[in-house]
């Protein structure tokens, strides 16, 4: 076993795994998983720059993750940024803030090297199933981008597009400072639109509609899934591995898009970072599961943070 540590940054959330790994054996035992929403990408899709508040949210749960991963004595960490820090022109401020903290630098890596991670971390395990089909579609749906990997046993083409719930909710749903509540049809017309060219996009790279199994990653995705099974709160066992119907996908983003901020609030589930973006979130879901004939997701809360603890390992 080597006890590793994985760090993934995001646009909208910041997560570490901290876990005993046995490539042997293709076995990654969590000691500790942990989110935290620190919105990253705030501003970023209209300034160009990371926000300093949003800079220092980030620190403030870096120097969290710091005392865990000392407590836990990880041999090995890997820190790994995305979509926002790629996108901003003040990055070195976020890399010398980093690596003050952690003592390592954060890697920013490719829309390709992520779409690789995810896949890794989503199908190490259900490569032992016999039940799922293949190709799998693995889907990691972020803050400001969205991730496309086919693949079998490996990665056969991938993808990245900017479609994220953060950067979706920022460009079309905002309106005088302030996120609609609920958003008007106007405004939804315009974010569909926005999601269906970057599918057109994806396609040109992946081939989409040849997957057989459609696997969802990300909290936009795991979120739908708690509400879809009604849980009384944010439940990993019940959602991983959870299979969400393309009835239900359309049921819930119509909800969404037309619930106020106050009853998405009162979802049990919900994170209250996720509040004013998962609407955004779920339509990217059914609009990629409509675009492929996908009669259901699998959703897995394994994703790019095992597949950088893998790759550490």
């Amino acid at each position: 076993m080597t006890r590793v540590a994985a760090i993934d940054c995001g646009t909208n959330s910041i997560r570490l795994l901290v876990a005993d790994a046995d490539p042997a054996t293709g076995e990654l035992v969590d000691l500790d998983r942990r989110m935290t929403i620190v919105r990253l990408g705030q501003g970023v899709d209209r300034t160009g720059r990371l926000a300093p508040e949003a800079l220092e949210r980030t620190f403030a749960a870096c120097r969290e993750y710091a005392a865990v991963i000392k407590e836990h004595g990880a041999e090995r960490l890997r820190f790994v940024a995305t979509s926002a820090s790629r996108d901003a022109e003040n990055r070195d401020d976020f890399v010398r803030g980093v690596l003050d903290i952690l003592g390592v630098e954060p890697e920013v890596i490719s829309g390709d090297q992520e779409a690789e991670f995810s896949f890794t971390g989503a199908t190490r395990e259900l490569t032992a199933s016999d039940h799922l089909a293949r190709p799998y579609l693995v889907v990691d749906i972020g803050g400001g981008s969205t991730e496309f990997v086919v693949g079998d046993d490996h990665v056969r083409a991938a993808r990245s597009v900017d479609v994220g719930c953060v950067r979706m909710t920022e460009r079309h749903l905002v309106q005088d400072g302030a996120v609609s509540d609920p958003p008007t049809p106007a405004q939804i017309t315009a974010m569909r639109a926005d999601i269906e060219a970057a599918l057109d996009l994806a396609e040109r790279t992946v081939p989409l509609r040849e997957a057989r199994t459609l696997v969802g990653l990300a909290g936009s995705v795991t979120t739908v899934s708690a509400i879809a099974q009604g849980l009384p709160e944010y439940d990993s066992a019940a959602i991983h591995h959870s299979r969400v119907s393309h009835d239900r996908v359309r049921e819930i983003t119509d909800w969404l898009l037309h619930s106020t901020h106050a009853e998405r609030a009162a979802v049990p589930s919900m994170h209250p970072g996720r509040v004013d973006v998962i609407a955004a979130g779920a339509l990217v879901l059914l609009a990629i599961m409509e675009r492929i004939g996908a009669e259901e997701v699998v959703v897995s809360e394994h994703d790019i943070l095992d597949g950088i603890a893998w790759s550490v390992a």
